[in-house]
């Protein structure tokens, strides 16, 4: 869902673990200070990055130290390995780069048939809108290696783009709006990029039945490369894309890739039970995050949907799929990939998709996934 509203906070405290002891869950964690980064959003406003600073997090969390960041990757490590043996030394029979047909599991090489797709908010972008400087590290490693980074969100295009090029994917692949729109990037495109797939539906249905559940919810629906059209302003901070407040037979008048509805006064448990009492066949396939917002997308649509269609046009398929992700918009695609990797913040949902569980953003636990796939797969 855009912006990843699903997270939880953090507290409490713990040791960290050796390689081979339990990494403890999210919310046993000690907090400590500020993350690390090499972008500055004060001192670039043009490049704002977002960042979901609406919902709770660990006020001042620090990155952990080296020698602990040293032994999580290691103990990510002893993590994925059982995985690759399982899948077995058949599964790498394939050329270089691609996987083997019918390759069972989740069976790597590394090379451009190797497909990183990653959430954004709250598995490499933290609340204060910020990648720190072990995910890019992580990601150059991944690039030398000529693996195939993806930026998977719920978010819109134009959320998304500034996103993409920080983390220096400019060349390549990127799926937006859970799914319902590909894109691919390359900075010889008049706009740097060009909507691939696109599926859309008609809103018509959906927003009348939950604007009778729910009136005085905010409707939005995105449109490529302009933002939003909203019934009313989100309240500031919400929306990091342009707004263009319009009536309501406007925002019911053309398909579109997605339904928003916020409702800023509404109580988390009296929203999903009104949009759950409309009925899932109305509302197609949604996800609600921890506050009352709801993504409505086209049914039949996720990010696994998308990155099924993608891998396939590149010659790949999902036994060379990494996925990592934190919100329930990303279970789909957790639970698709060859290895599904859960935040340390997400819900138990979530969790309970993935293949593995890393540490949350505010201790880059996205990076020390990747760190440690890097290292398996090149010893």
């Amino acid at each position: 869902m855009s912006l990843d509203r699903s997270r939880r906070p953090e507290a409490g405290a713990a040791e960290v673990p050796g390689p081979g002891e339990r990494w403890g869950a999210a919310d046993e964690v000690r907090p400590s200070g500020a993350p690390l980064t090499d972008f500055d959003p004060d001192s670039a406003p043009a490049l704002s990055l977002g960042g979901a600073t609406h919902y709770p997090g660990p006020a001042g969390a620090r990155p952990l130290d080296d020698d602990a960041y040293a032994r999580l990757v290691a103990n990510r490590a002893e993590a994925i390995a059982p995985i690759l043996d399982a899948a077995g030394p058949a599964a790498q029979a394939g050329p270089a780069g691609t996987a083997a047909p019918g390759a069972p599991g989740f069976c790597p090489a590394l090379g451009p048939g190797l497909i990183v797709a990653l959430d954004v908010d709250g598995t490499i972008l933290d609340r204060d809108g910020r990648v720190s400087d072990r995910v890019h590290a992580a990601l150059s490693r991944l690039d030398a290696a000529g693996a195939r980074i993806v930026v998977s969100t719920g978010r819109s295009v134009s959320a998304s783009l500034p996103v993409a090029r920080h983390i220096g994917v400019r060349h390549g692949w990127m799926v937006c709006a859970n799914g319902a729109l590909t894109l691919r990037l390359d900075p010889g495109l008049e706009r740097g990029h060009e909507v691939v797939d696109s599926v859309t539906f008609d809103p018509a249905h959906v927003i009348s039945t939950l604007r009778r559940a729910i009136p005085e919810g905010i409707f939005a629906v995105e449109v490529p490369d302009e933002g939003f059209l909203v019934t009313r302003l989100f309240p500031d901070g919400e929306l990091i894309e342009d707004q263009r407040v319009v009536s309501y037979e406007e925002i019911v008048s053309r398909p579109v890739n997605r339904v928003v509805l916020r409702a800023p006064a509404m109580s988390l448990e009296e929203f999903s039970g009104l949009v759950r009492s409309t009925g899932s066949s109305t509302v197609e396939e949604y996800s609600i995050g921890w506050t009352s917002w709801l993504d409505v997308a086209p049914e039949g649509v996720s990010k696994a949907t998308a990155l099924a269609g993608l891998a396939a046009r590149l010659g790949t398929d999902a036994s060379q799929v990494v996925a990592v992700g934190d919100g329930t918009n990303d279970i789909e695609m957790l639970r698709w990939a060859g290895l599904g990797v859960a935040m340390g913040s997400a819900p138990d949902s979530v969790k309970a998709s993935a293949d593995i569980i890393t540490e949350s953003v505010w201790h880059d636990g996205c990076a020390a996934v990747l760190d440690a796939l890097v290292d398996l797969l090149t010893t």
